[in-house]
């Protein structure tokens, strides 16, 4: 469905993205993830064929958005990170008239607005104002508009941000039942839960470049762990006490708050703690995630 080689953008003297190789097929959801200004954005936009490609190869349905991009369009979804909803409409005319933008005919455009409400569960609010929805709905209304020409391909960029835990699963749901129908998803995400939930591959971006491509299952695996001990001491105790333990596990991250044991028996890791005098103020063994891997490959420092 999507296919680059050698994918670059610039911006005057900037490069966002460095040439990157992305495949993308059919029926799969398939995630970027990075840290702010890795580049994910910029490659979207590229994806969408709204920004033209500076150097490379892309190909979006078997067509080449230099030359195909309103064909390119017509067959995508978009959902973009902010919500654009006309206010000055209500939920069904937001359905409706964004329809007719594609030359959908009325009837058609109606009944699919409608299949939409029920599918969103915005069914009862289809005369409301978009003002006076809760986030959620806002955002499972933009969702709706995106699938309003029955994508073959859907962009959903940053789906979740803002919303409540019950917010999101409901979003999520509605996702895996599109992937289920046979849409193929492409999602940029900051939550690693989302994209162990909803990815099938994904690649990790930094700086423009893909540091990391696979399924979430096969990242944590190269990686990581099976399992991460966290050992919490007094404070200021964590550094010098990294140092006793660094032989417990594959690899020792030391916090300001914890230390984090990466090992594949987390259990084993605090008894052999306490069998060496040392007593932490608190344990907790856990699975390793997706998180410890973005971490591990984007580093924890914030990016401007």
């Amino acid at each position: 469905m999507i296919r680059a080689v050698g994918l670059r953008k610039s911006f005057g003297g900037f490069e966002a993205v460095k040439g990157i190789d992305v495949e993308v097929h059919r029926g799969e959801a398939f995630g970027f993830l990075g840290p702010n200004g890795a580049g994910k954005s910029s490659t979207m936009r590229m994806v969408a064929a709204v920004s033209p490609v500076t150097a490379g190869e892309l190909q979006i349905l078997g067509l080449d958005p230099a030359t195909d991009g309103p064909a390119i369009r017509g067959r995508l979804g978009v959902c973009p990170q902010e919500d654009t909803l006309d206010n000055e409409l209500n939920v069904f005319d937001n359905l409706y008239i964004y329809g007719r933008y594609f030359g959908i005919d009325k009837a058609t455009v109606r009944q699919r607005a409608e299949e939409l409400l029920d599918f969103v569960q915005l069914t009862e609010k289809r005369k409301a104002r978009v003002e006076d929805l809760s986030g959620g709905m806002k955002r499972r209304l933009t969702i709706a508009r995106s699938l309003i020409n029955d994508p073959e391909v859907l962009l959903l960029d940053e789906p979740t941000t803002g919303l409540d835990p019950q917010a999101r699963h409901v979003l999520w749901d509605q996702l895996f039942r599109l992937k289920q129908a046979g849409v193929t998803l492409v999602i940029t995400t900051h939550y690693m839960d989302e994209a162990e939930q909803l990815c099938d591959r994904l690649v990790v971006m930094d700086k423009g470049v893909i540091v990391a491509e696979g399924s979430p299952r096969e990242l944590i695996e190269q990686y990581s762990t099976r399992e991460v001990a966290e050992l919490r001491f007094g404070v200021g105790e964590h550094e010098a006490l990294g140092e006793k333990l660094a032989d417990l596990g594959d690899r020792v991250e030391v916090l300001p708050d914890r230390l984090l044991v990466y090992s594949d028996d987390g259990e084993q890791v605090i008894a052999e703690t306490h069998e060496r005098g040392l007593q932490p103020v608190a344990t907790l063994v856990r699975r390793s995630t997706l998180e410890d891997v973005f971490l591990r490959l984007t580093g924890r420092s914030l990016v401007d």
